[in-house]
């Protein structure tokens, strides 16, 4: 069995990616790295056949197989496609999400030191939180000088308001694979724990859906603003592993 993988651009894989989409069924929290030309794109080859692709990240990280898809017919030979791509990328890590079961095959088989990123949330549950006294409303330019400082998300483009005063801000991201989108959210630090932040997201998900999108999230181990999403329906549903290549695997 011949195997080669070669260096291309990003529309030599780009009709394949939609297959790899498909499959996923999830959101795929690197998606975009192509499109951003932050993740290096591979053909592979099997007997001089289209076999599969992968991507392997060039800047954040650099030197991180990111993507790995093979056509069904070739799943078979996944493992060797896999550690070719591997050796003509030179990647040094890999990652893989837990609810994508080929990618997270490949980095049990071919990684050591094997740690989680962050946790992936999918939407799963309506719910009919009320705020007394909240205002949840679109955020202007003239609320900007008066929110509150903001240490791991951006100010969103929604806000929540009580009594005159913001006390959360959210919104969703629109980057990720169709359809989609990624919820975020901060609530000032004297006004948490008074379920603001999950009433927040209950409204975020409102509008992601009404914008033809379906809301999911991810946050840090250590992001105690979790606990606003699964609140507000937003449950946990897989985990995005890394680990270092296994030089002897």
């Amino acid at each position: 069995m011949d195997i080669q993988v070669r260096r291309v651009g990003y529309p030599d894989v780009e009709a394949m990616r939609e297959l790899y989409r498909q499959e996923a069924n999830c959101q795929i929290v690197h998606d975009s790295f192509f499109a951003r030309g932050l993740s290096d794109p591979y053909l592979i080859l099997v007997n001089g056949r289209v076999a599969g692709y992968g991507g392997i990240g060039n800047k954040y990280p650099p030197r991180r197989l990111t993507e790995f898809y093979t056509l069904p017919q070739m799943r078979p030979f996944a493992g060797p496609m896999y550690r070719e791509l591997l050796a003509v990328g030179q990647a040094t890590h890999v990652e893989a999400q837990t609810n994508m079961p080929l990618m997270l095959m490949m980095l049990y088989d071919c990684a050591i030191n094997i740690t989680t990123e962050v946790i992936l949330f999918d939407d799963a549950i309506t719910t009919n939180l009320v705020c007394r006294d909240g205002v949840f409303r679109e955020t202007t330019p003239e609320d900007v000088p008066a929110i509150f400082q903001h240490t791991r998300e951006p100010v969103g483009e929604w806000l929540l308001e009580v009594k005159g005063v913001v006390v959360a801000t959210g919104g969703f991201l629109s980057h990720y694979n169709p359809p989609y989108a990624d919820v975020y959210m901060e609530v000032a630090e004297p006004e948490r724990r008074k379920g603001f932040g999950s009433y927040l997201v209950q409204e975020v998900k409102r509008i992601c859906y009404e914008a033809g999108k379906k809301p999911a999230s991810r946050c840090d181990l250590d992001n105690r603003a979790s606990r606003n999403l699964t609140k507000a329906g937003l449950l946990p549903c897989g985990r995005r592993l890394v680990g270092e290549v296994n030089p002897a695997p």
